[in-house]
């Protein structure tokens, strides 16, 4: 099994708690670039949220890739051309929308540039939550094009109120419904996950997930950790991705896990 990619979730994997990448998680990515790694940045953000991190590792070729949305979007970073889409329409979040309006929960729509805010609903802890600069657009579900493809919609509260919404919410065949974060549930295509982004990518280069490393730590990178021929949980992870991941760092997302690890994988 020969690793020719890195894919690395974002929030409690490459990031600290203060959302920033450590010098020595940086340090040791840019260096396994330079020796002609592929270091893929796999995030339910948008590219251009996230353009700091990119920068900082370095990650601006043309041959450079992230997989945005959980997997909806596999954009190259230097041409923001996509090589694999898929999303929602406006019809298909009907069911969640009134499921949100009868139980006065909060609700943001994304398309693959926007956030919406729906202001008919409660307020939002999501704007909080990103902590970037990116435009909240407010808007009202029946003003909400028809005519656009969506990445995701996305209910932000507090954690008990989303475990209570997600056991009264019938999702099946609707969207896939993961937990990103304890105050994030996001409603995505169903089937959609970032393996399929991933896959996607790696077919692009001729590859396939045997030549995948892949680290997470939440439920939205189960399949990723699964798939990978080398998936690698966060000490800090749930249990569930432990459970489907071939190896666990040594050290948290505060403490260089990735860093730590990839040093010892590599040599």
């Amino acid at each position: 099994m020969e690793i020719k990619m890195i894919a690395l979730d974002l929030d409690a994997t490459l990031l600290t708690s203060d959302k920033t990448i450590s010098a020595a998680n940086t340090q040791i990515l840019k260096q396994l670039h330079a020796a002609g790694l592929k270091i893929v940045i796999c995030t339910g953000r948008p590219i251009n949220v996230i353009q700091d991190y990119i920068n900082q590792l370095g990650l601006t070729g043309v041959n450079d890739y992230t997989i945005t949305f959980n997997g909806s979007l596999v954009i190259n970073n230097a041409t923001r051309a996509a090589i694999f889409k898929h999303g929602l329409t406006k019809e298909d979040f009907v069911p969640l929308m009134q499921f949100v309006q009868a139980n006065n929960d909060p609700l943001n729509i994304l398309d693959f540039d926007s956030i919406y805010e729906l202001t008919e609903l409660a307020p939002s802890q999501y704007h909080q939550i990103m902590k970037a600069d990116v435009q909240f657009i407010p808007t009202t579900f029946a003003d909400l094009s028809d005519q656009i493809e969506y990445s995701k919609a996305i209910m932000s509260t507090d954690p008990s109120r989303l475990d209570q919404a997600r056991a009264a919410f019938d999702s099946a065949g609707k969207y896939h419904v993961v937990r990103s974060q304890p105050n994030i549930l996001e409603f995505l295509a169903p089937h959609m996950n970032k393996a399929v982004g991933l896959k996607a990518l790696l077919t692009h280069f001729g590859w396939t997930f045997n030549n995948l490393m892949a680290f997470g730590d939440a439920e939205n990178d189960l399949e990723m950790l699964k798939q990978a021929g080398m998936g690698v949980a966060m000490q800090n992870g749930s249990p569930e991705a432990k459970a489907v991941s071939n190896a666990t760092t040594t050290f948290d997302n505060d403490h260089d896990g990735v860093a730590e690890f990839l040093t010892r994988y590599f040599k």
